[in-house]
């Protein structure tokens, strides 16, 4: 069969009746894809990676300021051991993908082991700490939308049982 010839009625072979791909990101899932695309292009973002054993190293990949939703991208690198603190983002949502190690997402329900290919979605306000507990460095790709211009620090669980409380500051991500 010559592969230039169309069947008649072949779904396929209509794609002009399919809408075109969004240059931008308009939804949860848009944005989620995107990190995907980004993680799966890892000699996009892997030459880039720095780890740093005295503070948390990260760099802002892409800054898209469009409508309707302009969104950041960062890329986090994590030594063992090394956590982000209790912190929201303010009027962020955001996409965090792990693409290479283990993190654990700590949250008012309890820990979440997130591996290499995991991917979490919040919402602005939503209050979480992100620390590398396994022996070996991590990697995570996080895009916020709008981008991220505040990240309040909350007081840690045990300190809001009656220890002091940690100052409120905005920290990189």
């Amino acid at each position: 069969m010559n592969s230039d010839v169309q069947i008649a009625g072949d779904p396929l072979a209509l794609p002009h009746l399919l809408p075109p791909v969004p240059a931008h990101p308009a939804t949860v899932a848009g944005f989620a894809g995107l990190a995907r695309s980004i993680a799966a292009d890892r000699a996009a973002w892997a030459p880039h990676v720095r780890y740093d054993t005295t503070t948390r190293w990260y760099q802002r990949l892409r800054a898209v300021p469009q409508a309707p939703v302009g969104y950041e991208v960062w890329l986090l690198s994590w030594v063992p051991g090394q956590g982000s603190g209790r912190h929201d983002h303010g009027a962020s949502s955001g996409v965090l993908t792990v693409l290479e190690g283990e993190l654990t997402e700590h949250t008012a329900t309890g820990p979440r082991t997130l591996a290499a290919g995991a991917q979490r979605v919040f919402a602005p306000g939503y209050v979480h700490e992100v620390v590398n507990d396994a022996l070996a460095p991590a990697v995570s790709l996080h895009i916020y939308f709008p981008g991220l211009t505040d990240m309040p620090m909350h007081p840690s669980q045990a300190a809001s049982f009656g220890g002091a409380a940690a100052p409120t500051e905005v920290l990189a991500p």
